[in-house]
């Protein structure tokens, strides 16, 4: 290295010519970066469960909707309601992404003229757009029925939903299934994902344009009422605004933040502009390449300008502390003299501690989850970057400027480190008691862990997103979507049974008309009732809604199979495709239950929801020749939740075994090691601690926190105990611990200040896990810093004197 660095000295402009050549050259592609906000970047790489469910998915009919839940001021069944329901309704069906509408006016009242049989009811069936209706018998249906109660309205019957089918998007499923069959095909998929990425980016402009058009709708019949929007594409189209925003909130407000605290400690123009241009070029040049070379920005991932700029600021303000105090040493020395030694000094504990930052992102890696594995790799690319791109631009830029005397007013009055050093060596006991408390505490918090978080949870209560889906959750059934099927097996033809001798009678039954028999729908009820009756379950819909309706319409009598048959085969298509065909799959012999939970309610565990709900299904089937399936996006959220705590386990293992060895190598002492390993441990053990006592849950942020905090935490110790070092060559233990904080103390607290006003920037999301990121970073930072200036100096004083 000491040639780079005697050509950047020799040859400044030709050297930041040629960075800002590549930087500039390679950074304009970064337009070409997308963003990527979808709920499948939110699902488990390979989860067995996604095929089951994208395979129940294709057997039934199941359109993507979004969600209008209207409260009008003058009760649902006034006219003025109504009439504004049709008036919405009209419009969204003009749209064209729209398929259809179904609210409450077009909802089948089958109870509403008691005097007519089933076939007069299916030949005409009543709804409230139709004249005649008997407006008490709608409202009781509307409030009992099994269709619609907590789900069509909700149980005080202030509150309905205006469900917005959109049109199939056939080439997307088409994309999605082509791309999990091509798994082993390396150049074909990326061929397709090409082509996949084409059209969706193109599919994405027209479902924003949609969303805008039905949100100006709402608007527009709003007034002084209560209208939301909810829905997966409304999430997704607004989680793509929020990562934009972030990235231009983070990006603006941390370079503010550091160009003030960088005037803070320098009080020197250069000072402030040489890191900014820094940062600026390498956030430009890292985005560049990731456009070029097709990543994109996930909501977990678009941390990483943040995160690029809080680690590239630290590695600048040790450049500048070197600096200042090689002038200070040597103020006889040449400006090409001091940019030399600055740039030979600090490139070793610089690359180190880079190194072990980048150690801590790659264990991200391990994550089978998307967002994070893409964080992990791009802020590993980034940082690695930044590294390079400090050391080529500040030596060159610096290099050009004339020298000029550091101002050291802030060291002159600022004496927290110089405290810290005697603190240290004075107190070593108090600090153990202390340290030793703190990991008592944070083992106990630790176990009270847990990875529980509400979907709903995850956004700020002002944002349209929450609003709308509590709403959803709490009055109209819930939101997260659970899916039971029964497969019922053939049944053997020579079966001497009773069920047998049915089947025989009827060839196997599989015939639409034949399909309804009493051992199924009684199966089906069983069923539909256990799941009814569990805790968490909002709404439950079968076939045995339509049963238990049809007993209202058959004089309190069950529908017989014959009555089924009749309804199944001459109901219109438009109610069948709402009562029926959801449920029911004659071709592949199953049923399906349509769940949905509610998100919100605190007590829900997940985990223990869904396999209790497996286990007593197969407990209550245990006799019946039937196969059960129990799929849907819970369960694929909660195999995501479950997935955190196990590659928490295994990033972590790995950074701290890496990083071990990484120190070995560097300090060539395994105590030294040791001791830099614990001086980290012990704050982040009492961080996680404290979220465990207070109740905050892992979720996809925080999980980050172990592995970043400790790649960037060891950055301090790798500084100090170089510098240690070299103090200890010359001078005693107490007297090398004084003289380190006296010099890089001073850039460990800068490097600290700067990452903590960083991370602060992130409360300013819309999303919780980022804020709660952001927050707990700083506490860690925090924790680490007195780590490295108290823990760290007193381990050292206390065990490794003997060796010297």
């Amino acid at each position: 290295m000491k040639k780079i660095f005697k050509l950047i000295v020799a040859f400044p402009k030709a050297v930041l010519a040629f960075s800002l050549l590549i930087c500039l050259g390679i950074g304009v592609f970064s337009y070409k970066l997308e963003i990527d906000a979808s709920t499948q970047t939110l699902l488990l790489e390979n989860d067995k469960d996604l095929a089951i469910w994208r395979d129940i998915t294709k057997r039934y009919d199941s359109k993507n909707f979004l969600v209008i839940a209207y409260t009008p001021n003058l009760g649902l069944l006034n006219q003025n309601s109504l009439d504004k329901i049709a008036a919405i309704s009209r419009e969204l069906e003009n749209l064209k992404s729209v398929d259809s509408v179904f609210s409450i006016l077009k909802a089948p009242l089958l109870t509403n003229n008691p005097n007519l049989s089933i076939s007069e009811l299916i030949e005409d069936v009543p709804n409230l757009s139709k004249t005649g209706i008997d407006m008490a018998r709608a409202k009781d249906e509307l409030m009992n029925s099994l269709l619609y109660k907590n789900s069509l309205v909700s149980s005080d019957f202030k509150t309905t939903a205006i469900v917005v089918n959109l049109k199939d998007d056939e080439t997307y499923a088409r994309f999605l299934e082509q791309r999990a069959n091509l798994k082993e095909f390396g150049q074909k998929l990326a061929n397709l994902e090409i082509e996949f990425k084409k059209y969706r980016d193109a599919q994405r402009i027209v479902e924003h344009e949609n969303i805008t058009k039905i949100r100006e709708i709402i608007e527009h019949y709003k007034g002084d009422e209560r209208l939301f929007l909810g829905g997966i594409s409304m999430i997704a189209d607004d989680m793509i605004s929020f990562v934009k925003n972030d990235l231009a909130v983070y990006g603006s407000s941390v370079l503010v933040l550091l160009g003030f605290c960088l005037w803070l400690f320098f009080r020197q123009v250069r000072f402030v502009v040489l890191p900014v241009i820094v940062c600026f070029l390498s956030v430009i040049l890292a985005s560049g390449l990731f456009g070029l070379l097709g990543y994109e920005i996930t909501v977990i991932s678009s941390n990483y300008i943040a995160l690029q700029l809080i680690i590239t600021i630290s590695v600048v303000i040790h450049l500048i502390v070197a600096y200042r105090e090689l002038y200070l040493k040597h103020k006889i020395y040449t400006n090409a003299q001091l940019v030399y030694l600055t740039l030979r000094s600090k490139f070793t504990p610089c690359f180190f501690a880079i190194f072990t930052t980048v150690i801590g992102f790659l264990s991200l890696c391990l994550s089978d989850i998307k967002p994070i594995i893409m964080l992990g790799a791009m802020m590993s690319v980034s940082i690695s970057i930044s590294l390079l791109v400090a050391f080529f631009i500040f030596g060159s830029l610096l290099m050009m400027l004339k020298k000029k005397e550091p101002k050291m007013s802030f060291e002159n009055h600022f004496k927290f480190t110089q405290w810290c050093a005697k603190f240290a060596i004075n107190q070593p006991k108090i600090i153990y008691i202390i340290s030793l408390f703190i990991v008592v505490i944070g083992i106990y918090g630790i176990s009270q862990l847990r990875v529980e978080n509400s979907f709903i949870g995850y956004f700020k209560s002002n944002t349209e997103i929450y609003q709308g889906m509590k709403v959803i959750d709490q009055e109209l059934g819930g939101t997260i979507p659970l899916d039971v099927i029964i497969k019922f097996k053939p049944i053997e033809q020579n079966s001497d049974d009773e069920l047998g001798e049915f089947e025989d009678e009827f060839g196997g039954s599989q015939e639409e008309q034949y399909w309804f028999n009493t051992y199924r729908l009684d199966i089906i009820k069983r069923v539909n009732k256990f799941i009814a009756e569990r805790e968490f379950v909002g709404n439950v819909s079968s076939l045995a809604t339509l049963l238990e309706v049809g007993k209202s319409i058959n004089n309190g009598k069950e529908l017989d199979p014959l009555a089924l048959s009749l309804i199944y085969t001459n109901l219109p298509n438009e109610y069948k495709q709402l009562i029926l065909t959801p449920y029911i799959n004659i071709e592949n012999n199953e049923a399906r239950f349509s769940i949905r939970t509610i998100d919100s309610d605190p007590n829900l565990r997940r985990d223990e929801f869904v396999k209790s709900l497996k286990a007593d299904l197969q407990k209550l089937l245990k006799d019946e020749p039937v196969e059960i399936q129990v799929a849907g996006v819970m369960v694929l959220y909660n195999n995501m939740l479950q997935a955190l705590f196990s590659s928490q386990a295994d990033t972590f293992i790995f950074v701290v075994l890496a990083l071990f060895l990484v120190f070995v190598v560097i300090f060539r002492s395994i105590k030294l090691s040791l001791i830099g390993i614990i001086a980290n441990l012990v704050p982040l053990c009492a961080v996680f601690g404290i979220m465990g006592i207070a109740g905050i849950p892992l979720d996809i942020m925080s999980i980050t926190i172990a592995a970043i905090s400790l790649g960037i935490g060891v950055d301090d110790i790798i500084h100090y105990i170089h510098r240690f070092k070299n103090e200890n060559r010359t001078h005693t233990i107490s007297s090398a611990v004084k003289r380190s904080h006296a010099s890089i103390g001073y850039a460990m607290y800068y490097t600290s200040f700067a990452i903590f006003l960083g991370f602060s920037v992130m409360s300013l999301s819309n999303f919780w896990p980022t804020i709660y990121f952001g927050i707990l970073t700083d506490l860690v930072m925090f924790m680490m810093l007195l780590g490295a200036l108290i823990l760290l100096p007193a381990m050292i004083s206390s065990f490794y004197k003997k060796q010297l």
